[in-house]
């Protein structure tokens, strides 16, 4: 056998795992997720982070606050189901919450 046909099965497994993990690397415990405490004065309007988010894409359902966090219900820009929670502050995506397939 040839030595260089040893390396395709695992390379080609690694290669086929690696988007699952990258998606599913901010999956989180619902009630695990907190952002930072911070004056109403510095929360973005959830307003507009509904827009940033469909101009990306996605079709938001509902924000809500949870924990600090924005809670955004929706489909994201792949048509997947989200539950997805972002600083109220930044915008930054903090998790995740893994929904059924």
């Amino acid at each position: 056998m040839n030595r260089r046909n040893d390396f395709r099965f695992p390379a080609l497994a690694l290669l086929l795992a690696a988007p699952y993990a990258v998606l599913h690397a901010q999956t989180v415990d619902h009630a695990a997720v907190r952002c930072e405490a911070m004056p109403k004065e510095e929360m973005r309007p959830q307003m507009e982070l509904q827009r940033k988010l469909s101009g990306e894409g996605w079709k938001v359902r509902q924000i809500k606050n949870f924990n600090g966090c924005y809670e955004v219900y929706g489909f994201d820009a792949a048509g997947r189901r989200v539950e997805v929670f972002f600083n109220p502050k930044t915008f930054e995506k903090v998790g995740e919450v893994a929904q059924p397939s």
